[in-house]
């Protein structure tokens, strides 16, 4: 149900006025910022009458990117409650979708990410031609490509590897398993980690089928995952950690064309309103670099 923007914030208007009996200045500030979310919903192609909590936890998100204050986000959503509340009375909405969002739980923090030529700039830190520099850039190329959470990368075991098909199986959170394409890059990284340094890696005190391993032979820890890219991040004079390259990894897939349906099956995320914090962020260079990093686009989308 699309109706004309005037007439219909017209109508709130004097629900605000006549029905709460609000302040004036109240519903100067209810109706303007009901404009700006409206103008949003049309511009998604979005109907009012079928908007989910999904879109509007996103519209919340972007609004915080752009400099409100967890007090001025917490009174939009007063502003939102307040709006589908009238959309219920005036009969417009069967459901309301605030009823899915709750203020203590919603988060507004934008995660931090990286653009394409600051993950070159970390990567091109590492020296590879060590054992460890090798295994290092190996695995951030991994972690980046496949949108990795530490734990799930620094578990990865050789059986979950698929070099041939370009796959790689994942146990996430819950032990929830899904298979993910590896990267161009990446792969060329993992295949020269295995073939040149993690034979020399191995001991014979420690029979482990673990992918990335430490210097005496072991599995390695999150806290070495984590040290690794704080170390390279410094070197570039950048500020990220691991799971900023995970961030990195939606966003970029997102800025390229990737389908936010596919993208959330990449991360493993159980609620599509997680992946939707990514789409507001935008990345310059990406065409000129994403294919050297990830997946192709057209692929994931037809998958």
């Amino acid at each position: 149900m699309r109706r004309d923007l005037a007439l219909f914030t017209e109508d709130y208007e004097d629900y605000l006025t006549v029905e709460l009996r609000l302040s004036s200045q109240t519903v100067i500030d209810y109706i303007r910022e009901i404009r700006l979310f409206m103008i949003s919903v049309e511009e998604h192609k979005e109907d009012i009458a079928l908007v989910e909590s999904s879109f509007i936890v996103s519209y919340l998100q972007v609004r915080a990117s752009r400099g409100l204050d967890p007090r001025t986000v917490a009174k939009l959503i007063t502003i939102l409650r307040s709006f589908f509340t009238y959309l219920n009375h005036d009969r417009i909405r069967v459901t309301n979708p605030m009823d899915k969002i709750e203020r203590g739980r919603l988060s507004y923090r934008i995660p931090n990410v990286l653009s394409i030529t600051q993950v070159e700039s970390l990567l091109s830190q590492i020296d590879d031609h060590t054992l460890i520099g090798k295994r290092d850039k190996a695995l951030i190329e991994l972690i980046y490509s496949c949108g990795l959470r530490v734990s799930e990368a620094t578990g990865l075991q050789m059986e979950n590897l698929y070099l041939d098909e370009g796959l790689l199986r994942v146990f996430g959170k819950g032990s929830k398993e899904r298979v993910v394409p590896i990267g161009e890059e990446a792969e060329y990284q993992l295949r020269s980690y295995l073939k040149e340094s993690r034979g020399q890696l191995l001991s014979p005190d420690h029979v482990t089928h673990a992918i990335f391993l430490t210097k005496k032979g072991t599995q390695i820890t999150r806290n070495t995952a984590w040290a690794a890219v704080k170390k390279y991040a410094r070197l570039a004079g950048l500020e990220a950690k691991v799971h900023t390259l995970r961030h990195s990894y939606a966003t970029h897939l997102l800025a390229g064309g990737a389908d936010l349906r596919v993208v959330q099956e990449l991360l493993g995320h159980s609620d599509i309103s997680t992946t939707q914090m990514y789409t507001h962020i935008f990345v310059d260079e990406l065409q000129d670099y994403h294919e050297r990093f990830l997946p192709d686009i057209d692929d994931l989308n037809q998958n």
